[in-house]
């Protein structure tokens, strides 16, 4: 995308979390443990903005309190928060953190993921595409937008 296009150009970049601390038991492969809010969280913090060189963390898209696990029945709901609510960028935002999820966890797991309420004018849209299994997949055969959130998800942090 044009440096030009830019929609939101001097956005406000938050400071990052502190890095978790791993317990023995995390570390150990004997020791079942759940997946939790934190671990989600630190999944989806380091995916790249498409439009600035920042993550979703540093914009503030994504924070640890929009995160719910529920380890014991496979579910995981992630809200996230455009940058401004007219983010033309939301639906490839919401793919990005959905692909990194279904790619990282086990298969399990149900992902929602949703644009945080009241923060878009048109979440309602946006959400029905993330929702659907079928625009997803589809959206990721093209190869074109399949690149793009594979840059989002590049490692940055």
């Amino acid at each position: 995308l044009a440096r030009t296009m830019l929609e939101n150009a001097s956005p406000l970049v938050f400071q990052r979390a502190k890095e978790r601390d791993v317990t023995p038991e995390e570390e150990d492969d004997l020791v079942s443990d759940p997946i939790d809010d934190r671990e989600v969280f630190d999944l989806v913090r380091c995916i790249n903005d498409p439009e600035h060189p920042l993550t979703l963390e540093q914009l503030n898209v994504v924070e640890e309190l929009r995160v719910q696990v529920n380890d014991a029945e496979s579910k995981v709901d992630v809200a996230f928060t455009p940058t401004i609510p007219h983010c033309s960028m939301a639906t490839l935002i919401g793919l990005s953190i959905r692909v990194k999820l279904l790619r990282a966890l086990p298969a399990r797991f149900k992902v929602d993921v949703h644009i945080t309420p009241g923060t878009h004018a048109s979440e309602h849209a946006v959400n029905k595409q993330l929702a659907d299994k079928e625009r997803v997949a589809a959206a990721l055969e093209n190869s074109h937008l399949l690149q793009v959130v594979n840059q989002c998800l590049s490692p940055s942090c």
